[in-house]
């Protein structure tokens, strides 16, 4: 089974460690990642929102691994350098390409999203995981019989429509209609994984939506 570390999911920051080296997402603080900080070799980024793209944390893993390896889509190449990230510390990853790394294998998948972005197939020797958070579907991509499955389930829809006619009665904001164009819902989600899990795979749901009263969701300001 794949070992992976949680260190935090959602609008308040995302990243995850897989196998202890290698790092999805980094929308953290550094003092989040401190502790793993000696053991990465790979930094695997997604898209440029804040809560997964730490500019200040990006900067200081850099600085301080000079031989850690950063991989991202091209979207992502000016933001990273503008972050002060060496471009020879950058590998630039095509969707749907495998890359080998020596002790994992990635492949990026594309995601539906308000701005450009992906998510991540890895396979290890230990095990195969897939890592999918911000998207509204995961049209045509395929996992099947993976170990980890490492995907945003959101919302249920009868809640957020619920919560959307109330606010348009009372004649205020929804901002839950960002969320159901920028996000994954528990039963699209719930199908994907019905139409790839094993017996003995893992789902770990990631980015659940957590209702804030007078907060917008985060990717419409981002």
């Amino acid at each position: 089974m794949v070992k992976y570390n949680i260190i935090s999911t959602g609008s308040d920051g995302n990243a995850t460690i897989l196998e202890d080296f290698v790092l999805v997402d980094c929308g953290v603080p550094y003092k989040a990642l401190e502790p793993y900080v000696p053991k990465l070799k790979l930094v695997l980024l997604t898209h440029i929102h804040s809560d997964h793209f730490q500019k200040r944390t990006i900067k200081r893993l850099a600085s301080e691994r000079p031989t850690l390896r950063f991989g991202c889509c091209r979207w992502l190449v000016p933001p990273l350098i503008a972050a002060g990230v060496p471009e020879r510390q950058i590998d630039v990853l095509a969707p749907r390409t495998l890359y080998g790394y020596g002790l994992c294998n990635v492949i990026p998948v594309m995601l539906a999203h308000n701005v450009p972005n992906c998510g991540y197939k890895v396979h290890f020797p230990s095990g195969k995981v897939i890592y999918a958070t911000d998207t509204n579907n995961l049209d045509g991509i395929q996992a099947i019989g993976y170990d980890l499955y490492l995907i945003e389930s959101n919302y249920r829809d009868e809640d957020i429509q619920a919560k959307i006619q109330e606010k348009k009665v009372a004649g205020q904001y929804a901002y839950e209609l960002q969320v159901l164009r920028n996000h994954l819902s528990e039963a699209k989600c719930n199908d994907f994984l019905e139409r790839n899990m094993k017996a003995n795979s893992v789902y770990i749901p990631m980015h659940v939506h957590v209702d804030k009263e007078n907060a917008h969701d985060c990717d419409s300001e981002n």
